[in-house]
C-alpha cells in the first residue's frame, strides 16, 4: 500500500464529469443496487489514473440495516465501487473498448479500513494501474471523504484490486 496519495486531490475538479453514468454503463455491466460509481471526475489513461465519485445518501438500500440509527457506508461496497472504476479503465482502455468481455472481481490484497462513511456525503475513490495483462489487472485504491465540499486528508480505506478477464 502506497504511503502517499494516488493523486494530489486539490488539483482535480471534483465536480467536473468525465464519465456521466450512461458512459460507465457502457463498459460495466453491474445493474440496479450494484450500480455504484455516479461519476468519474480525472481519467489519465497514460498513467492508469482515475478518480471516482460515489453519492453516499441516507435514502440508499443500505442505510437502514447497516447500521441501524447509525448508517455506515459498508466497506465491502467500497471495494466494489472502487473494483468498478477499475473495471472501467482496464475495460475500455487496456481491451481496447471490448465490451463483449466480462471483467470479474478477482480478489483483494491490503485492504485497511481507516474512517467511517456516513451519509450525507460523497466518497472520493481513486484507483491507480500497477499491472495489466492480457486477463488480468492490479490496481492500487484509496477512498476519501468528501464533506460540504470538503475533501478528508485522511483515508476512508486503501486497497490492492484484482480482476480477471471472465470469458
Amino acid at each position: 500500500m502506497a504511503n502517499e496519495p494516488i493523486i494530489d486531490l486539490s488539483t482535480i475538479d471534483l465536480t467536473q464529469v468525465v464519465a456521466d453514468r450512461a458512459e460507465l454503463d457502457s463498459y460495466l455491466q453491474q445493474r440496479g443496487t450494484f450500480t455504484m460509481v455516479d461519476s468519474l471526475c480525472h481519467v489519465d489513461e497514460e498513467a492508469g489514473i482515475l478518480v471516482g465519485v460515489k453519492s453516499i445518501r441516507e435514502d440508499d438500500w443500505w442505510a437502514p440495516d447497516h447500521v441501524p440509527d447509525r448508517p455506515m457506508f459498508p466497506g465491502a461496497l467500497m471495494i466494489e465501487t472502487a473494483a468498478q472504476i477499475a473495471s472501467y479503465d482496464y475495460s475500455k482502455h487496456r481491451l481496447c473498448g471490448d465490451v463483449n468481455r466480462f471483467v470479474g472481481f478477482g480478489g483483494v490484497d491490503d485492504c485497511r479500513f481507516r474512517g467511517i462513511v456516513a451519509p450525507p456525503c460523497n466518497l472520493i475513490i481513486t484507483v491507480k494501474l500497477v499491472r495489466a495483462g492480457s486477463r488480468m489487472f492490479r490496481y492500487e485504491t484509496q477512498g476519501f471523504i468528501q464533506q460540504d465540499g470538503e475533501v478528508s486528508d485522511k483515508r476512508a480505506f486503501e486497497a490492492t484490486v484484482l480482476g480477471v478477464l471472465i470469458g
